[in-house]
This record gives C-alpha cells, sequence and structure tokens, in this order.
C-alpha cells in the first residue's frame, strides 16, 4: 500500500516494526514534491515520532484481528479481559489500554485489536453508563461562569457535569470525548 493510501489509525509494517498512524497529513507546497508529514506510533515500544514521507512510498498493510473481549478485574498495573465464546483469558498492561481505564467496570465489553498476535488496541464501546458517586451541591444562582460542576463516577473519573446532576445519578459518558452526555 502506498503512503498516501493510509488513513489516521491505519496499522503497517514499515521498516520491519509495526506502526499505527496517530496523525497523517497531505503537504502540497509550491514548486515541490508533495509528501506525508506523519506522526506514527511504534505498536511495540509505544514510542511517537514524526517522520515525512514520499507519496508514492511502499508499507505494508498489516490486517487487524478485532475480538469483543469482556472486562473482569484488574490487579494493579494488569488488567485482564475474557473472551466470552472462548473462556479464554488475556492480561493487558495499563500502559496498552491508554484512557480505557477511565470506563472499566466488571462485565463492559471492549473491542481488542491484534496484529500477527500482538495487541495493538483497547477500545471500549462508544458510549459507557456510569454512576456518580461524588458532587459538588449545585448553589442557586451559581451560573456566572457556567452551568457545569465537577462530578466523580464510579471508575474514578471526573468530569464537568449540569447542575442538575446528584450524587447517585446514572450518566452516559461519550468514551471519545470523555464529556458528559446525558442523565439516565
Amino acid at each position: 500500500m502506498l503512503t498516501a493510501d493510509v488513513k489516521v489509525g491505519t496499522t503497517f509494517e514499515w521498516e520491519g516494526k509495526l506502526y499505527q498512524a496517530v496523525e497523517w497529513q497531505h503537504v502540497c507546497q509550491p514548486r515541490l514534491a508533495a509528501f506525508i508529514r506523519g506522526k506514527i506510533k511504534n505498536i511495540e515500544t509505544g514510542q511517537v515520532i514524526e517522520r515525512n514521507f514520499k507519496t508514492n512510498e511502499k508499507v505494508d498493510a498489516v490486517q487487524l484481528e478485532r475480538k469483543e473481549m469482556q472486562y473482569l478485574y484488574n490487579d494493579g498495573e494488569i488488567f485482564y479481559f475474557m473472551d466470552p465464546e472462548s473462556y479464554d483469558q488475556i492480561p493487558v498492561n495499563a500502559s496498552d489500554c491508554g484512557k480505557v481505564t477511565d470506563y472499566l467496570m466488571d462485565g463492559l465489553m471492549c473491542t481488542i485489536s491484534f496484529a500477527n498476535g500482538k495487541l495493538i488496541s483497547v477500545e471500549p464501546p462508544l458510549f459507557v453508563e456510569l454512576e456518580i458517586v461524588e458532587c459538588d451541591p449545585a448553589v442557586a444562582g451559581d451560573t456566572a461562569k457556567s452551568a457545569y460542576k465537577t462530578a466523580k463516577v464510579e471508575t474514578g473519573k471526573e468530569l464537568k457535569v449540569p447542575l442538575f446532576v446528584n450524587n447517585h445519578d446514572r450518566i452516559r459518558i461519550d468514551t471519545r470525548t470523555g464529556e458528559y452526555m446525558e442523565r439516565l
């Protein structure tokens, strides 16, 4: 596959290592050849590097295997997921989970991607429903700045919620942005 065909999130092999495109921008400057300015993440080390590619440069596309797996529990820095069909459990380092740890509750179904048998990413569902365990009380007339207050959900994540949301309310959160969506 040519680098001009790569999109953000694409996993490919380059110089014998697996990379994932984090940022990918096609650049055309007057009197110069077009090129690709990209940020790529080394899958094995997690290191993100910036590199310019020629638009006709070739990289090897890697086929991803995606599995729906259920989150079970964590043991410090190791998170355990189970395949609901085979009941196989896999350990995943916290560093490989990224911000997914903000939303992990027992039984949550996540999509785990593998390439050549190596873990690539852990993705939560687009929306999760969590209970608020702690939030500031709403004060009448306290809307000079904004109509939001800080709340903490059962996973420990803190986010801004509207003033009408109270302790023990269940809310829906968009996992892509980490923002409050609605009260349930």
